[in-house]
């Protein structure tokens, strides 16, 4: 970990502790969702830099990184209010909201759920935008086999975390071991395949999980802007074309080569691209 890595703090939102990070105190605020089976750590590389013009919060989704996991079934309109909760007890109205994979899908949702509350948004290789989906995913939602194939180990985290990233060279042992220790928790893997079945099954990402989004892109109206992986091997770079067309007011940036993580594989040019979106 950097020595610039934010405290970690916590707070109730309902009835769920919940740990959270910050950065910056000028600006406009920010806030950073992570993807499923990941947690606030993933915004290493980006928080203090977008803190320098923004006041920057990311925080851990309920049943992920260290805040509760409670025994619930996480929709996207859960995951919507969940933000907007945290956004209460840190006395912000507005917010423009950055979405990362499963984190793509909750802030799409928000911007359809709480349109007065986002300033602009930013999805970043988001989920619910079109069936496909890696096969592990898809395997991971068949009951037993998926609790089996899921059982955290150091050997499994490593090899998931390499199929996230284009270049495996970006994941560190320093990586692994955090998500290892991450995924061992109580109830983590729990929350994992919980939240993951709510939007996969065998056959990919479910119909009505990504129909609830794609048919309603049009309404969404904030300034928007969608980041893509190339070579992402988890959600195909195709998915971006659904919400540049169906999204009014949204541009899209390719990046190539990149995985399924741009904000950590090329945290120099995404960083870039953000400060100067949210800086217009």
């Amino acid at each position: 970990m950097s020595a610039q890595t934010p405290e970690d703090q916590y707070i109730k939102v309902g009835d769920i502790n919940t740990r959270f990070w910050t950065s910056g105190d000028e600006g406009t605020a920010v806030i950073l969702v992570h993807g499923i089976g990941d947690a606030i750590e993933t915004w290493e590389s980006n928080i203090n830099v977008l803190g320098e013009h923004h006041r920057v919060y990311a925080l851990d989704l309920v049943g992920f990184g260290r805040s509760d996991k409670p025994l619930i079934q996480p929709s996207l309109p859960f995951g919507a209010q969940f933000v907007s909760d945290f956004m209460e007890t840190q006395r912000i109205e507005r917010a423009s909201l950055v979405g990362n994979s499963m984190g793509g899908a909750i802030s799409l949702q928000f911007a359809l759920q709480f349109p007065d509350k986002v300033e602009k948004l930013v999805v970043e290789d988001g989920a619910a935008l079109g069936k496909g989906i890696a096969t592990f995913f898809r395997v991971f939602s068949i009951p037993l086999i998926g609790e089996l194939m899921s059982r955290p180990s150091r050997w499994g985290t490593a090899w998931l975390l390499k199929q996230i990233a284009y270049d495996p060279a970006v994941i560190t042992d320093e990586m692994v071991e955090l998500y290892y220790g991450l995924a061992s928790l109580p109830r983590a893997q729990k929350s994992f395949l919980t939240t993951l079945r709510v939007g996969v099954n065998f056959l990919g990402q479910r119909p009505q999980f990504v129909s609830s989004i794609v048919d309603n892109l049009g309404k969404i109206t904030c300034p928007t802007l969608i980041i893509w992986g190339q070579q992402d091997r988890i959600l195909p770079a195709e998915h971006s074309q659904v919400a540049k067309n169906g999204i009014p007011n949204a541009e899209l940036q390719i990046l190539d080569p990149c995985g399924h993580g741009p904000h950590f594989e090329r945290p120099d040019d995404y960083n870039k691209l953000l400060l100067e979106f949210l800086g217009r």
